[in-house]
């Protein structure tokens, strides 16, 4: 006999993402359960690379500093390096400074931050709370679900105990991956846009390397040794824990020994040891839609990136701050017909940028060629590393590790959400900027608090002039139940930034509306209905 247990959403799956979309509901004071089946152990991390526009949540969800000071030391550099081998020939530079000595970010008051997936997952956990005292059940299933024009039902298995839940939920959110079997039960085509790659990666510990490369130490070591050997390694925890990424196309080199592979990475001898060593395919998918009724994807269950430019648990993160606030406006009474349809309709388009993005980053490291004279130390192997490294300087390589437009820039303009402003110019400029559909521009208010700091509860009028029609615009969201608040800013500096006297800024912090004034009530009430979803 199964017992019953009710919420208003079940979340399955409790990776980042799944973490990220509990954090948000309960900002907002959605109930919750999220299942797992796993137990939270990480053997072979891969997420290390939080972007800006994810702290920038996790800053609203008040865990940034801990994720900050997770244990990345901050004397580690972050550089990208192109090399023959690491301790090699050194082909070009990226200089990304360290945590401690990179300038301030103008655009952002939450720079992105090093958190591999074994630091970052307990973390998340504990923030939310494990079963009984929180809502997160590891080691527990997702045996079947049902939908009806009232809600969800499901039942979920402890896997330790082998007790069985139902659970009625009115929403459920897929956040199970890749091959997630919500989508593939709801039907939701996703069909790959790219040829399917297939690699290895090999974890390593190598506990003396970063002080024998001394200042020749880096974060990212993109290989150049052979076709198998031309992915990056990477730092992961800054104190001896790296990735190996190998490429399987055929090369008979890629199908060595895990301890051969490293060794022949590294430049000199010094102490390794493989820790653990796995297979996976890429393929790189966006689902045809992102809701079947009430049952909504997220993260890789909605669309899984190449790893390359580090967008694919970032994108997923902005979706779950996408769908989280219209879930709450449903369950709260207020959200319009088309709000929960407007999820796919803003994140699809911004998971087809990142997919082709990254896939652009992955194809540039496939096409380079590694001449076989390229690690000789001759006159010939130093002409061709010099033609190489200035090919480097000009082809774009930064891009990967340098996306604004990508983590920040991304807009929802075009949704039937937005009010456009028909006064807007430069509309292809992707820099901070209040078009409506972008993400409202990061200003110090003062010490400690930014712009961002004053979105996230409900819809918020920023205010850099005074109107008469203040209280009529005010009066058009309360009398619909939309939570909302006027925010009046004196401040010329901030004011040139945003662009225009009156500003409004949704609770997912991008901007709904923008105006040289305040329009008068019946359009406010235009407005109103328009940015919740529509009429009632």
């Amino acid at each position: 006999m199964s017992s019953l247990l009710t919420t208003e959403v079940l979340v399955v799956g409790g990776g980042p993402t799944g973490m990220a979309m509990g954090l948000e509901l309960r900002s907002r004071g959605v109930s919750f359960v999220l299942v797992e089946a796993g137990d939270g152990a990480v053997g072979h991390p891969r997420v290390s690379g939080i972007g800006p526009r994810s702290m920038e949540f996790f800053r609203r969800w008040g865990i940034a500093d801990r994720i900050r000071h997770a244990g990345w030391p901050g004397d580690h550099p972050l550089d990208c390096v192109w090399t023959t081998r690491i301790g090699g020939h050194e082909l070009f530079r990226l200089d990304r400074h360290t945590m401690d000595t990179r300038p301030e970010f103008r655009h952002t008051p939450e720079p992105d931050a090093i958190c591999p997936q074994h630091w970052l997952g307990p973390l998340l956990r504990s923030e939310l709370g494990e079963h009984p005292d929180g809502p997160v059940r590891m080691r527990t299933q997702l045996d079947d679900f049902t939908q009806d024009a009232d809600g969800v039902t499901a039942t979920i298995t402890d896997l330790e105990t082998g007790a069985v839940t139902t659970v009625r939920a009115q929403c459920l959110i897929a956040c199970d991956g890749t091959g997630s079997e919500i989508r593939k039960q709801c039907g939701i085509g996703a069909p790959a846009r790219h040829e399917t790659q297939v690699f290895r990666n090999i974890l390593f510990r190598a506990p003396e390397l970063r002080e024998r490369l001394g200042e020749r130490n880096a974060n990212f070591f993109y290989l150049m040794i052979s076709s198998a050997l031309r992915f990056p390694v990477r730092a992961l925890d800054g104190a001896g824990l790296y990735r190996l990424t190998v490429g399987l196309q055929g090369d008979p080199e890629s199908r060595q020994d895990a301890e051969t592979l490293v060794r022949a990475a590294i430049a000199f001898e010094t102490p390794v040891e493989v820790l653990s060593d796995n297979e996976w395919h890429l393929v790189h998918r966006v689902a045809d839609t992102f809701r079947h009724g009430r049952v909504f994807l997220v993260g890789d269950a909605a669309h899984t990136l190449s790893p390359s430019g580090g967008f694919g648990m970032n994108t997923g993160i902005c979706g779950a701050a996408d769908l989280g606030w219209k879930l709450a406006a449903e369950l709260g009474g207020w959200a319009g017909p088309g709000l929960l349809g407007s999820y796919t309709t803003e994140r699809k388009p911004v998971a087809l940028e990142g997919l082709e993005e990254a896939n652009r980053n992955l194809e540039r490291a496939m096409r380079r060629q590694i001449p076989a004279e390229l690690n000789d130390d001759t006159p010939e192997g130093e002409f061709v590393r010099a033609k190489i490294s200035e090919g480097l300087r000009r082809g774009g390589v930064a891009r990967e590790f340098d996306a604004p437009e990508i983590h920040l820039g991304f807009t929802y303009a075009g949704s039937p959400l937005i009010v456009p402003d028909p006064t807007a110019e430069n509309t292809e400029d992707r820099r901070p900027n209040t078009r409506p559909g972008s993400r409202a521009p990061h200003a110090w208010v003062k010490p400690g608090m930014s712009t961002l700091d004053l979105f996230g509860d409900g819809f918020v009028l920023l205010c850099f002039a005074e109107s008469d029609r203040t209280a009529a615009f005010t009066d058009a969201f309360g009398s619909r139940g939309i939570p909302f608040s006027v925010v009046v800013l004196d401040n010329e500096e901030i004011a040139k930034v945003y662009e225009r006297p009156f500003v409004l800024v949704r609770p997912d912090g991008h901007v709904a509306w923008r105006g040289h004034s305040l329009p008068a009530p019946a359009a406010a009430g235009e407005i109103a209905d328009q940015v919740r979803g529509g009429a009632r």
